[in-house]
């Protein structure tokens, strides 16, 4: 047999209480053969996601312990450390790891990242558990609707590949014409809407004169609106700081930016919510724009600015003083990390990971993120498809805004970068 595993996990604070959900799926037909979930008290969100993948796994095992499978996780981190090309720092993790890695044999499983748009099942099953204990309970099958989102992905493929005619929609009965006819592909689509799981027969399609395909109504997109916090004493120097180092305050020049960002904010009323990094340079800039637009902040860790760990309130001429070949090493390389600090690849995983909850939080509305220039720079590397050494090559101004759409198909549109017009 092959299986598909798809798993995800949450916390509601990082850590906070948190749960995981899991699924298992023929990899043929796409029936859903197997669901897990449970909440596992305070635990962060990567934890949460490790054990979901435990779970799955197992749950894969118990209904064919000789199977092949593939994990579809929208956890960058997950799938890039299970896979080999990222190394797992974190002690909490590695037991975690080790043992989903022996669940089946080497070489049986392999990763692949997936939008979260891709991963609703799971991660309807990780809120059902965080619901249930929220509750005081643990969940159970009889808790779970995540099938309502196997349904739909059904229906849509079937809908995809239904033969188009020349009747309108379901015209006769179902199954009176003959194979492959419109009534035929109508039918099919309805009996996925109704959540059979029954497996047709293959269709013969006989050929039919193409139609052009209407484009999809994708509705309004996300759009995360990055504001880089105001000026601390530490910006004009050019210093690194980072979220290992002294958590400085904004300046009074970074005072007069926020309250400038906050005018122009306030002007365009487009602003519907506010997240902020936890930083008090950021939770500053973001407390100034939410006073005068009227809303309240919401903090998100992992929008925090890289740990530079020992690099934290020096220059760069004097890092590369003290430090040449660790700081060459971190120019070339996203895997490589200034002394005690973060890589850029755990920054971007740390990022991505935000940055899908947040679009999923607020689909088709506008929202602020208050944070840092790592993070912006991360976001529109990704958003553009750029290679890592792009984050390099942006300038990226104290208080400057810009701006990223996210639709509902998964693509994303830079729509502004670095602009500082409300500064003058």
């Amino acid at each position: 047999m092959r299986f598909v595993v798809e798993a995800d996990g949450g916390s509601r604070g990082n850590p906070g209480p948190a749960g995981y959900g899991a699924v298992v799926l023929d990899a043929a037909t796409g029936e859903v053969l197997a669901e897990r979930a449970e909440f596992i008290g305070v635990a962060t969100n990567n934890v949460a996601e490790y054990k979901g993948l435990v779970a799955g796994l197992k749950a894969a095992r118990e209904l064919d312990p000789e199977a092949s499978v593939a994990v579809r996780m929208d956890s960058k981190l997950v799938v890039e450390q299970m896979s080999g090309r990222w190394q797992i720092k974190h002690p909490g993790m590695r037991p975690l790891a080790a043992e989903a890695r022996g669940v089946f044999p080497p070489g049986t499983v392999t990763y692949e990242w997936i939008p979260r748009a891709q991963n609703k099942h799971a991660d309807r099953l990780a809120n059902e558990a965080m619901d249930a204990g929220k509750r005081g309970e643990q969940w159970s099958a009889a808790d779970s609707t995540a099938e309502l989102d196997a349904r739909d992905a059904r229906a849509a493929r079937n809908a995809a590949t239904a033969p188009v005619g020349d009747g309108p929609p379901g015209d006769g009965p179902p199954g009176d014409g003959p194979p492959g006819d419109a009534s035929a592909g109508a039918a099919k689509a309805r009996a996925a809407l109704a959540g059979s799981r029954t497996s047709a027969a293959p269709v013969v399609q006989a050929p039919t004169a193409a139609r052009p395909a209407a484009a999809p109504d994708l509705g309004p997109p996300a759009t995360l609106v990055l504001l880089r916090h105001g000026e601390t004493a530490l910006t004009p120097e050019k210093r690194f700081s980072g979220s290992g180092g002294s958590d400085p305050v904004l300046s009074a020049a970074g005072r007069e930016q926020a309250e400038r960002t906050a005018a122009a904010l306030a002007a365009r009323g487009t602003i519907q919510a506010i997240v902020s990094s936890p930083l008090r340079r950021c939770r500053e800039t973001a407390d100034t724009v939410a006073a005068r637009l009227g809303l309240a902040v919401t903090i998100e860790q992992g929008l925090r600015e890289t740990d530079f760990g020992a690099w934290e309130g020096l220059t760069f001429a004097e890092a590369r003083e003290r430090y040449p070949d660790e700081l060459d090493a971190w120019l070339a390389s996203q895997d490589a990390a200034p002394p005690g600090g973060e890589s850029f690849a755990e920054v971007t995983a740390r990022v991505e990971e935000a940055r899908d909850r947040l679009v999923a939080r607020y689909a088709g509305r506008t929202v602020l993120l208050v944070t840092h220039v790592t993070p912006v720079k991360t976001l529109v590397r990704l958003a553009l498809g750029a290679p890592p050494e792009a984050l390099f090559r942006m300038e990226l101004s104290a208080a400057s805004l810009s701006a990223v759409a996210y639709y509902a198909d998964g693509n994303a549109s830079l729509r502004l970068l670095n602009e500082t017009s409300h500064l003058r």
